[in-house]
């Protein structure tokens, strides 16, 4: 079982407008999207037991986001019923399909976390995501924290973080800075983006950051550079480089959290990986088996971006693309 916490928002999502359209509307679709939410349902489709632990709420948009959870597998037992309405986040895409973001976040469902609802997530998860908006944006992100921190101590279940900058929603760097530390140093696999790095340390080198984050506690950080692929680094130093898949891209919505969804349902079927949870790094693990997870999670997300939205593989997509 894997434990996913985190935002579930509506991407509205600019449509293409007619090459000559005379005014200046603008038409958007509603697709249920947030990091975790994409996460959780890219471990639904790859066959895990996938749960959700997110603050829906009951409003119209709430629905929608139950609803395709549902649809798709994955476990809301755990989900609260939130009274606060739901995050919007308005998506625009370039020319070549890259997406860019604007939040409607006062207040809304996401970000009001207490400890005994996270409290009540399954003690039988061996595996615990969590990153983005929530894991950054309080009141909730200290009780998030808090929650990740017991977590770590009892070596209970393996966590994973992916920070998902959004510099619009982060005007202190510092303060943005001091947190995402601390959320990779309780991490055990830790995925961010070069545009997250570029951001945060905009005078250090993938290199530079890697040593840096490996000092903090992580088994594995990856680093995703778009189609130039990723880099990644174990505790014990091991370097690998990871290509990305020549496919034709229709745009580049949820391409992070796939590759994230794949590179946790890839390591948990690691026989022994959970020992990871324990403090023992990945020593007792083969090269070859972390570069197969790292090289999966990379297929996933190349067949994420050749569809539109944020719409991942399932098991039985992703075995007829690795032959």
């Amino acid at each position: 079982m894997i434990c996913v916490i985190g935002e579930a928002l509506i991407d509205l999502v600019e449509q293409p407008r007619p090459p000559h359209a005379a005014d200046a509307t603008s038409d958007y679709r509603a697709h249920p999207g947030g990091s975790p939410f994409n996460v959780a349902i890219g471990l639904a489709r790859l066959g895990q037991h996938s749960v959700l632990q997110a603050r829906l709420s009951g409003d119209a948009f709430g629905r929608q986001l139950r609803r395709h959870a549902e649809a798709n597998g994955v476990d809301l037992s755990v989900a609260v019923e939130a009274s606060e309405p739901t995050t919007l986040a308005i998506v625009g895409l370039d020319a070549a399909g890259n997406a860019s973001y604007d939040f409607y976040l006062e207040a809304t469902a996401d970000w009001q976390w207490t400890a005994p609802e996270l409290a009540a997530a399954p003690a039988e998860a061996s595996w615990v995501h969590t990153g983005s908006l929530a894991s950054w944006t309080n009141p909730g992100a200290d009780t998030i924290h808090a929650h990740l921190r017991s977590l770590r101590e009892t070596g209970r279940a393996c966590l994973s973080y992916d920070p998902n900058i959004r510099p619009l929603l982060m005007p202190d760097h510092g303060a943005a800075l001091q947190r995402i530390e601390a959320s990779v140093g309780l991490a055990h696999v830790v995925k961010a983006s070069a545009e997250d790095l570029g951001w945060l340390y905009p005078d250090q080198s993938f290199t530079e950051v890697l040593d840096r984050w490996q000092t903090l506690g992580p088994a594995l950080v990856v680093v995703t550079d778009g189609a130039r692929g990723a880099h990644a680094r174990t505790g014990d130093g091991q370097q690998f480089e990871v290509r990305a898949r020549s496919v034709p891209v229709v745009d580049t919505v949820g391409a992070g959290d796939a590759f994230m969804a794949g590179l946790i349902n890839a390591l948990s079927r690691i026989d022994g990986f959970q020992r990871v949870a324990q403090g023992n790094g990945l020593g007792h693990i083969s090269r070859q088996a972390v570069a197969d997870a790292l090289d999966e999670a990379a297929l996933v997300s190349a067949l994420t971006v050749s569809q539109a939205g944020a719409n991942p593989p399932s098991a039985a997509t992703l075995a007829a693309a690795r032959g």
